[in-house]
C-alpha cells in the first residue's frame, strides 16, 4: 500500500535474505520503527509481543520463521526432527489465529519433501514468499467483492457519503496488502465513491485509533475515531450504513472470533437492521471446528495492557497507569460472534452467507466426501 507516496508492506526479507524485517506495530502511530527478526526466537517474540498482529500477517511471519529455522540449523544436514520441533514452537506463539498453524504446516510440508540442506532453505523461503503473495492477492479480491456492497449503498443514497464502521485493525498492516475489512473501503475510495469510516478505538491496545486511523489517514480516506461504546448510538441514529470487520478464526459453520468487543457490535447492528459483514481469506477458516463459542481458544493477555495506556506526551511516547495500582484486571483478547448475527462473509471467492452450506458452496473442496 502507498504511505506518503511510498509502497510499504508490514513484512519483507532484507537484501541478503538473512533476516526478516517488520514494522514494529507497537510503536505506531507516533514512531515508525523497523525491527530485524533473525531467528525463530525473534519470530516468536514478535508474534507474542505484537510487533506483528492480524491473522494473515501472523501466518506469513510464522512462515518466514520456518525459513529462518532452516537457515539457522545448528547442523548442516538440517534434520527433519529439528525443523518439526521449531515449527511446533512457532505454532504455540499465539492460540487464536488459525493462520499461524496453517502457514507453518504448509511450509513444513513442502520442506520435508526435499533432502539437500540448500534445497530445504530455498524451499522454505519460496513457500513463505508464495504465502505472502497469495494473501495479498486474496485481500485484493476481497476488496473487489466487497466493493459491490459499498457501491450498492452509494447508489441507494444517490452518491451521498457511505458510512462504514470497523473494529480493530484489519488493514494492510494486518494482512500484507489491502487488508480484509478495509479492502472494500480502499477499493471504493479508488473508484471515487464517497466513503467515511467510523474507527472504533479498540481498547485495550487501541489498534483502531492507532493503526486503522494511521492507515486511512495516510491514504487520504475520511475517518473519525470513536470510543468502543459509541457504535450502538451511531447505529440508532442512522449514522452507520454497514459494519465490516475482520476475524482471526472462523468456523466452517460461520462463527467468528475477532478482537474483543466485536460481538457487541454485531448485536447492535442486528438490533438496528444494519448489515454486519466479516471479511476474511480462506486461510482464516478452521475447517475442523463447528462451535466457535465452545471450541475456539480465547487468548488471555497481560492485564497490564488494560491497566496502562500508551500515548504521546510532549514528543515522547509514554505509558501511564489508569486504574488504582492495586486493582486486578482481566484481559480477554477476543470474543466470538455467532453465525446468526453475521450477514455474510466476504472472501477471495465471493460473498456467502454465514452458514456451513453456503460457505462450502464457495469452497466445495472442503465438503465431506
Amino acid at each position: 500500500m502507498k504511505v506518503d507516496d511510498k509502497n510499504l508492506r508490514p513484512i519483507w526479507l532484507d537484501t541478503d535474505l538473512k533476516a526478516v524485517k517488520v514494522i514494529d506495530q507497537r510503536r505506531l502511530p507516533h514512531e515508525f520503527v523497523i525491527a530485524d527478526l533473525k531467528n525463530v526466537d525473534d519470530i516468536i517474540m514478535a508474534i507474542k509481543e505484537m510487533y506483528v498482529r492480524g491473522a494473515p500477517l501472523i501466518g506469513v511471519t510464522a512462515a518466514y520463521g520456518v525459513y529462518l529455522a532452516a537457515l539457522n540449523s545448528p547442523v548442516k544436514t538440517i534434520e527433519d526432527d529439528y525443523l518439526k520441533e521449531e515449527c511446533s514452537r512457532l505454532k504455540s506463539a499465539r492460540p487464536t489465529a488459525v493462520n499461524l498453524a496453517w502457514a507453518v504446516d504448509k511450509v513444513l510440508f513442502e520442506v520435508l519433501k526435499v533432502e539437500k540442506p540448500k534445497k530445504k532453505i530455498d524451499t522454505a523461503r519460496t513457500q513463505a514468499e508464495k504465502i505472502a503473495e497469495a494473501e495479498a492477492e486474496n485481500c485484493r479480491k476481497i476488496g473487489e467483492h466487497g466493493l459491490v456492497l459499498v457501491d450498492e449503498i452509494s447508489r441507494r443514497k444517490k452518491g451521498k457519503t457511505v458510512n462504514l464502521l470497523t473494529h480493530c485493525n484489519a488493514g494492510w498492516l494486518a494482512c500484507i496488502e489491502y487488508g480484509t475489512a478495509t479492502a472494500p473501503i480502499y477499493a471504493a475510495y479508488e473508484k471515487g465513491i464517497d466513503v467515511h469510516v467510523w474507527v472504533d478505538e479498540t481498547r485495550p491496545l487501541n489498534q483502531g485509533s492507532r493503526l486503522t486511523a494511521w492507515e486511512l489517514g495516510r491514504h487520504g480516506i475520511k475517518h473519525t475515531i470513536i470510543t468502543d461504546n459509541a457504535g450502538g448510538h451511531l447505529m440508532q441514529h442512522g449514522m452507520v450504513d454497514i459494519v465490516i470487520v475482520g476475524t482471526d478464526r472462523a468456523t466452517c459453520t460461520g462463527d467468528v472470533a475477532n478482537k474483543i468487543g466485536t460481538y457487541l457490535k454485531a448485536l447492535a447492528a442486528r438490533d438496528n437492521n444494519i448489515p454486519f459483514y466479516v471479511a476474511l481469506p480462506s486461510s482464516t477458516f478452521d475447517w475442523n471446528l463447528k462451535d466457535g463459542i465452545k471450541e475456539i481458544p480465547i487468548e488471555e493477555r497481560d492485564p497490564d495492557e488494560i491497566r496502562y495506556v500508551q500515548g504521546l506526551d510532549q514528543g515522547i511516547t509514554r505509558s501511564v497507569l489508569v486504574p488504582p495500582a492495586s486493582s486486578p484486571a482481566a484481559n480477554f483478547a477476543f470474543d466470538v460472534t455467532p453465525a446468526r448475527l453475521v450477514t455474510g462473509f466476504i472472501t477471495e471467492r465471493g460473498i456467502c452467507k454465514a452458514t456451513e452450506h453456503d460457505i462450502k458452496r464457495l469452497f466445495p473442496e472442503k465438503k465431506s466426501p
